[in-house]
């Protein structure tokens, strides 16, 4: 049985998708890009903002499905540039303890909206 989490915290999806489904006591979190919920804009050329915009939604959706960020087993990264790797894993990095989740970045061409950081996560009870 599945159980779909959405919260206003966290951007409405921009596609024929949930942004979290939780299964066996397990949340898969939709990738998530830099909007902010409340004003639906996001920092064009600021990627370190984007990155800290992007775990706050995860935040939100994880708080939504009972769990915070202890939680979760697995990242996914997609940028659009390798060059801003060390700044998006400054950011990222201090939303998580000592015990980090498994996780790859990948470069891609392109992301929605033209935002330069997508993050998705698998979390666990």
């Amino acid at each position: 049985m599945k159980k779909i989490i959405n919260t206003p915290k966290a951007p409405k999806p921009i596609g024929p998708y949930n942004q979290a489904v939780m299964t066996n006591n397990m949340l898969f979190v939709s990738g998530q890009v830099p909007i902010n919920p409340a004003t639906g804009e996001w920092a064009k050329n600021d990627v370190s903002e984007q990155t800290r915009q992007v775990m706050e939604n995860i935040k939100e959706i994880l708080k939504a499905a009972g769990m915070d960020f202890s939680n979760v087993v697995k990242c996914s990264i997609f940028i659009t540039s390798m060059k801003n790797f060390p700044i998006i894993n400054e950011v990222y990095g201090k939303y998580f303890s000592e015990d980090h989740p498994a996780r790859e970045t990948v470069e891609v061409a392109g992301l929605p909206l033209g935002v330069d950081v997508e993050i998705s996560c698998i979390a666990t009870m």
